[in-house]
C-alpha cells in the first residue's frame, strides 16, 4: 500500500511542477575494466557483462557538498531562477561527506547548500532515505507547495559515494560477494526546482512511497574498520527478487490513484542498478500489467554507474538534453531503495521544464 501520498485531493489548495533540475558530474571517469583491475584477488568476474556498467564518474576534489552546491547552481541556471527565490530547501543524500572523509549530520548539510547559494531566506532541513532520498524530498517539497506554505522549493542531493567501490574491490573475492554491488556506485549532485503551478497548468499528478520493512537487512553499510569511509553489505540478488515482486502492484495503484493505465505514460524512469535488472524488471512489470508504456525504460546507469539518491536526476537532465522529454509528456520515476523503499512519482513534463534544456551551465 503507497503511503504519503499526494494527488489530486482535498489536501491543498494549489498544484506543483517541476519547473527545472540539474545535476552535477565529476569529471574523472573510472572504466569498470579499470575498477576490476584494481581488485586485491583474482576475481575473474565480468563485471561489465554482470551490470552493463561500462564507466562512472568518481569525485576526486568535490565531497558531497560540492556535488549538491553544484548540482543546485546547474538547476537555477537552467531554469532561470534565483537563489533568492527559493523558500524551502532539503537535502536528500546519502552521503554528507564535507571537508574529505568528515560525515556531517550537523548543521544540516540543507543549510550548508542554502549559504552557498546564496539562498538566505529558505526553510532548510535533511532527509534520508535511501536511494529513494531525492524523490522523497520531492514528495516533500510537492506538499509543502500544494498546501500554499511555500511557492518554489529546491531540492538537492550530493552523492560521493564511490568510495564503498574502492573498499570493494579490496574484499571482492566471487560472484557471490555481498560486497559486489558496491562495485557499480558512481558519483554524481542532482537537483529539482519544485514550483507552485499556474492555473491549468501539469504537474505533479502523484508521489508515493511505501517501506516494506521485513526486507530491511538485504542491504546494511557501516564505517568500514580498516579503510576510509564505509563498508556495504548487499544481498542482491534478494533484493532484486522482492522489488520484482512487489513493484508492478505497486506501480498499478499510483496509476490508479493517478487515474493513468501504464500505456499513458510517455517514460518511466527506474532506480538505475544494472542493465539487466532495469530490463528485466520492466518485463515482469509489463507481464503484470498486461500493457507497456509508450517508450522503452530510461536507462543511464551504462555510463554513470548507480549513483544512489541522484540516479533519477541524471537519467532526467540526460533526456532533457538529448530533446527526448517534450512538454505534455507524462513521465514515472520509480523509486527502489534499500529498506525495502519503493516510491513512484509521476508528473507531466510542463513547458518550463522543457525549456531547461535550451540553457547551459
Amino acid at each position: 500500500m503507497l503511503t504519503e501520498v499526494a494527488a489530486e485531493d482535498e489536501r491543498g489548495p494549489y498544484r506543483a511542477r517541476i519547473a527545472g533540475v540539474g545535476r552535477a558530474l565529476p569529471p574523472a571517469r573510472l572504466t569498470t575494466a579499470e575498477l576490476m583491475r584494481s581488485t586485491r584477488h583474482r576475481t575473474r568476474i565480468d563485471l561489465e557483462h554482470l551490470t552493463g556498467i561500462r564507466e562512472r564518474r568518481v569525485a576526486t576534489e568535490d565531497d558531497s557538498l560540492g556535488l549538491a552546491v553544484g548540482a543546485a547552481r546547474d538547476c537555477l541556471a537552467r531554469a532561470g531562477r534565483r537563489a533568492e527565490d527559493v523558500e524551502l530547501l532539503v537535502s536528500c543524500s546519502i552521503t554528507k561527506y564535507r571537508d574529505g572523509l568528515v560525515h556531517w549530520f550537523e548543521p544540516t548539510t540543507a543549510a550548508a547548500v542554502a549559504r552557498a547559494i546564496g539562498a538566505g531566506r529558505a526553510v532548510t532541513f535533511d532527509v534520508a532515505n535511501a536511494c529513494a532520498g531525492t524523490l522523497t524530498g520531492v514528495a516533500v517539497a510537492n506538499n509543502w507547495v500544494r498546501r500554499g506554505e511555500v511557492r518554489c522549493a529546491l531540492v538537492v542531493s550530493g552523492e560521493r559515494i564511490s568510495g564503498l567501490a574502492t573498499n570493494a574491490a579490496r574484499h571482492v573475492r566471487s560472484i557471490a560477494s555481498r560486497e559486489l554491488a558496491s562495485l557499480t556506485l558512481g558519483d554524481a549532485g542532482a537537483a529539482v526546482l519544485v514550483e507552485r503551478a499556474g492555473e491549468g497548468e501539469p504537474g505533479l499528478a502523484l508521489a508515493g512511497f511505501t517501506t516494506v520493512a521485513g526486507h530491511s537487512r538485504l542491504c546494511l553499510a557501516a564505517p568500514a574498520r580498516r579503510e576510509p569511509g564505509a563498508r556495504m553489505s548487499t544481498r542482491a540478488r534478494a533484493i532484486h527478487r522482492v522489488a520484482i515482486a512487489d513493484t508492478p502492484l505497486l506501480l498499478r495503484e499510483a496509476l490508479d490513484a493517478a487515474g493513468l493505465e501504464v500505456t499513458d505514460l510517455d517514460h518511466v524512469i527506474p532506480h538505475q542498478t544494472s542493465v539487466r535488472a532495469i530490463r528485466t524488471g520492466m518485463r515482469t512489470v509489463a507481464a503484470a500489467l498486461g500493457a507497456t508504456p509508450r517508450n522503452p525504460p530510461v536507462v543511464t546507469v551504462d555510463r554513470y554507474g548507480n549513483t544512489a539518491s541522484t540516479t533519477h536526476v541524471v537519467a532526467l537532465v540526460e533526456e532533457l538534453d538529448a530533446g527526448r522529454l517534450r512538454a505534455g509528456d507524462r513521465v514515472a520515476l520509480v523509486a527502489l531503495a534499500s529498506g525495502l523503499e519503493i516510491g513512484v512519482v509521476l508528473f507531466t513534463v510542463d513547458p518550463c521544464l522543457e525549456a531547461c534544456r535550451a540553457v547551459r551551465p
